[in-house]
């Protein structure tokens, strides 16, 4: 939070405010491959040794036309030969395009298990869940191995996560016709669904109603992508399809951040609907304008939007950021229900959206008293114009910051003025001139003291 000097004369200490390193962070797609003049490099794979796609053709053109848009090098092969452990290190990803049945004799099996152990990224598209089902390894990579399919038909598939790059440029649902496959086994409590089936929307899912479809995971030092869809060849010319593509292809190589933990158990805050904004209240000037795809997005300022029906104690919130440039806004946890935002700044903290400050009140810092960890910051948070996932873990008096799955701050309370034991939780409209967007506020309970409705302010 910047404030203008009449306010902080009039709080006085309270002047550590709603908040704000020493320069914009770039991506570590730019970071780790020492800048745009090395280019990044995808090797598509397409060897089949059971049913064959007729539409791998088109996927290759695609991957290929996606990367001279966006500048990574695309190789294309199905020559098992290339899975080298000196070949493989030319690569940041490897895609394995409707590859089907035993494809990589057992050599060839462990150099590219030590490509993945030394950092490289995996993308499976639509057959390569149909591949290697004696290789524990892969299994374990790809996420779950196909079982069965209906005939090719429309589905509506549920987005779960809308910040991750596959899927930010997605609404809630998406329609499609493809060939949905039914899998194994349910890949959510090992890997980070994106999206999932509506198994009420098309006939033949087996999988009881919990269908996940794309999913990311980081596996055993490597990254690792996989979606369901792909078997069509009008998939490949689909604008929203080749976006998904591109953004898993872009957080597999390094060149986008995202949050691919396992989540399970949070319930929803904000669900990106009018109804569940009704239990929030806004605080101050300025408001939050909800947009069609479910966006808040702040306006006017200086105040707050926060939670008003519930105090929270031990739990992990969870939300989406994104700003617009160099824009000001923040997360209040820990703070008494009030009508005055100038309560939170004085008895709870901030965790800072913010690109140009000092490090202590800058993004992922706690405002005023405790910078993040700098360079692990900027690894982890993409640009203006991209969304961001924060997590923050309050047990106790302690409080961790998580940028996109990476944790850069912790910091425990000594304030005896202070407690982060029981609180509302709440975001910053800082002012007229910063544009920073909402999505998908949520929070799972974790053990410890229990949250408490709470009364209206004044009651």
């Amino acid at each position: 939070m910047r404030a203008t000097g009449r306010t902080v004369t009039a709080l006085m200490g309270a002047a550590l405010l709603i908040g704000c390193v020493s320069g914009p962070a770039a991506s570590k797609g730019a970071e780790s491959k020492g800048g745009p003049s090395e280019r990044d490099r995808v090797l598509v794979f397409s060897k089949t040794a059971g049913f064959r796609h007729d539409s791998i053709p088109d996927g290759i053109n695609a991957v290929r036309d996606l990367g001279a848009a966006h500048g990574f090098a695309v190789d294309a092969t199905e020559d098992a030969a290339a899975f080298t452990s000196r070949n493989l290190a030319r690569y940041d990803a490897v895609l394995f395009l409707s590859t089907t049945g035993d494809v990589l004799s057992d050599a060839q099996q462990r150099a590219f298990e030590g490509y993945i152990r030394s950092g490289g990224g995996y993308v499976g598209i639509h057959a390569a869940a149909d591949t290697e089902y004696d290789w524990a390894f892969y299994g374990g990579l790809a996420g779950a191995y196909f079982q069965s399919h209906p005939a090719i038909q429309p589905a509506r598939v549920d987005v779960e996560d809308r910040a991750h790059p596959a899927t930010a440029h997605l609404g809630k649902a998406w329609d499609r016709t493809d060939e949905w496959y039914n899998y194994r086994s349910n890949p959510r409590d090992r890997a980070h669904v994106l999206a999932s089936l509506d198994e009420s929307s098309y006939s033949g899912g087996t999988m009881s109603g919990d269908h996940p479809i794309a999913w990311c995971q980081n596996y055993q030092g490597g990254r690792a992508f996989y979606t369901g869809g792909g078997h069509t060849k009008e998939s490949y010319a689909d604008p929203a399809f080749r976006q998904h593509l591109l953004g898993g292809i872009r957080w597999t190589i390094g060149a986008a951040q995202a949050d691919c933990r396992p989540e399970n158990g949070y319930a929803p805050l904000f669900d990106g609907t009018a109804e569940s904004l009704s239990r929030w209240k806004q605080a101050g000037p300025g408001s939050f304008t909800l947009s069609d795809d479910g966006t808040l997005t702040s306006s006017g300022g200086m105040g707050m939007l926060w939670y008003a029906a519930t105090a929270f104690g031990s739990y992990s919130l969870k939300l989406d950021w994104k700003t617009a440039g160099d824009d000001n806004s923040g997360v209040f946890v820990g703070f008494p229900a009030s009508d005055d935002p100038w309560s939170a700044v004085a008895k709870g903290y901030e965790i800072q959206i913010d690109a140009t400050d000092a490090p202590d009140r800058t993004t992922g810092s706690v405002y005023s008293f405790q910078s993040a960890d700098i360079g692990k910051r900027d690894r982890a948070l993409n640009p203006a114009g991209e969304w961001n996932t924060y997590e923050i873990r309050v047990e106790g008096e302690r409080l961790r910051v998580y940028l996109n799955g990476v944790k850069i701050n912790d910091f425990t309370n000594t304030d005896p003025a202070r407690s982060l034991r029981d609180g509302h939780v709440g975001i910053q409209n800082h002012g007229a001139d910063d544009q920073v967007s909402f999505r998908d506020i949520r929070i799972k309970e974790l053990p410890g003291k229990a949250s408490r409705t709470s009364a209206p302010p004044g009651d």
